[in-house]
């Protein structure tokens, strides 16, 4: 077995350049404290081509885990060849005239794209989103199921148990809510100025009934000054004191990446992933910064895994299922009616 072949899982997931692999990106996969690649639209085609992609990844670091952020709508990376989702909202829409339609809806819509992921050999996507949809956020806006936490919990949950019929983990985001906000965490570092309480009674309502079926959690690159002043991912009141003892969450926490102005205020590339680390992060994310990448790699690479951690991470591998060509077709089927009435808002 070479060398490459008995690494474990390292602390950082990262991006690679395209459709193919670069010697740089072999090189940075190679690195000990790589552990994850998250995919984008610049890296995926057909499914043939990102089955061969993922293929080639797995060969240079066999045991990597490999994500994508497939949410429905806006948000999803796998087209060409893919079920086009619409946005959550729409679920959120169909619950207000018919809760079991919508619930039916859900577990299919799970499944279905977890059985989409499987089919090119994707771990996990970093989905559902548990934020809130009140009207103040656009970059949430119609990625949220509904305004209502117990709707969310509700209709989540039943996606969360649609990915698991098919061999997927979840990954909820963005603790412990990013809807109250309007400033893009990718672009500006977003503040929340209500108080503890007022989360945990709306905001928190939404992750609560789920925290035990998700695997993954990824806090939001926001502010809530009233709880901690730092923003929720470098946080240990909110990761430690709040996620791990009160909610007594005991999935993986990844950071949300770690290139967005929401994170900037911490420090330079290297102290942020320390920090996020520190607070509580299993893993962190750094996208779309070669150079950054780099930097982190580099700060964490006399910083592994603990056992714990480790072992946490690797409970997002995706589970066998078997396959099943009519299964598919059926879910395809099952989502039709609503694919076809749901296209002018994706459009």
């Amino acid at each position: 077995m070479s060398e490459n072949n008995s690494l474990p899982l390292g602390p950082v997931m990262l991006d690679v350049t395209g459709m193919e692999l670069t010697p740089e990106d072999r090189e940075r996969l190679r690195h000990p404290a790589t552990g994850g690649v998250i995919l984008f639209a610049r890296n995926v085609g057909a499914p043939e081509q990102v089955a061969a992609l993922v293929a080639a990844i797995r060969a240079e670091r066999p045991g990597i885990l490999i994500a994508v952020d497939q949410e429905g709508g806006r948000v999803q990376r796998l087209r060409d060849g893919f079920t086009t989702i619409p946005p959550m909202r729409q679920l959120g829409h169909v619950y207000d005239v018919d809760h079991n339609k919508a619930c039916e809806l859900a577990r299919a819509t799970g499944e279905l794209l977890g059985r989409e992921l499987r089919s090119v050999d994707i771990d996990f996507s970093f989905a559902p989103v548990l934020d809130r949809d009140l009207e103040i956020s656009e970059v949430i806006g119609d990625r949220a199921f509904h305004h209502d936490p117990d709707v969310i919990a509700r209709l989540a949950g039943e996606l969360i148990r649609g990915l698991g019929a098919a061999g997927v983990a979840a990954v909820g985001k963005h603790f412990p809510g990013h809807g109250a906000v309007a400033a893009d965490s990718h672009v500006a570092l977003p503040v929340d100025d209500r108080p503890l309480s007022e989360i945990e009674n709306q905001d928190l309502g939404a992750f609560r009934p789920v925290l035990g079926d998700l695997e993954g959690v990824m806090p939001a690159h926001v502010v809530y000054p009233q709880v901690d002043g730092v923003p929720a991912a470098f946080s240990r009141v909110w990761l430690q004191d709040i996620l791990r003892r009160e909610l007594r969450y005991r999935g993986a926490i990844f950071s949300d990446d770690l290139a967005m102005a929401g994170a900037e205020q911490v420090g330079d590339p290297a102290v942020r992933a320390t920090a996020a680390r520190a607070a509580g992060c299993d893993m962190v994310l750094i996208c779309n910064h070669p150079e950054h990448s780099d930097t982190i790699l580099s700060s964490q690479a006399d910083q592994p895994l603990s056992p714990e951690a480790r072992r946490r991470l690797e409970r997002l591998r995706a589970r066998l299922v078997k396959g099943d060509r009519q299964r598919l077709a059926a879910l395809r089927a099952q989502l039709a009616d609503w694919l076809q009435a749901s296209q002018p808002a994706i459009a």
